[in-house]
């Protein structure tokens, strides 16, 4: 079987915001960026890997979803606990000096006891972001 990883979901309650955090500060480019019914999907990934996105999404266009779960979803958003992410860099010092300045920090650049080295910080929406060094 040849299964790859083609896009994630992280939802966003402000386009601009989230734009300004991942294409401006992290660096991804927009591959696609749709307003449809008042809402806003905004495609974003790395230069250097064009078929991996991260599909930034309205929680509420979700099918089926009642006011009772959106109302939920907006105050774990707020809170921080509703979406994750891993990404990786060879720098990640130098990614944490950029991102300090601009985002929510939730752990400085750490050793970890299970042999990794990473931090992380939060997007606009709230969504943990955390960063590990590639070694």
């Amino acid at each position: 079987m040849d299964i790859t990883i083609h896009q994630a979901l992280l939802p966003h309650d402000d386009p601009e915001a989230s734009l300004g955090f991942y294409r401006d500060m992290l660096g991804f480019e927009v591959r696609n960026d749709v307003e449809y019914g008042g809402m806003h999907w905004i495609t974003v990934g790395p230069p250097d890997q064009p078929g991996t996105s991260i599909v930034l999404y309205p929680p509420s266009a979700s099918p089926g979803i009642t006011d009772d779960e959106r109302r939920t979803i907006a105050e774990m958003m707020a809170k921080g606990t509703y979406a994750s992410i891993n990404l990786a860099t060879r720098d990640l010092d130098g990614a944490f000096e950029r991102l300090q300045a601009n985002a929510e920090i939730v752990q400085e650049p750490i050793d970890q006891p299970y042999g990794i080295r990473d931090c992380a910080v939060r997007d606009p929406a709230g969504n943990l972001i955390r960063i590990q060094e590639l070694r």
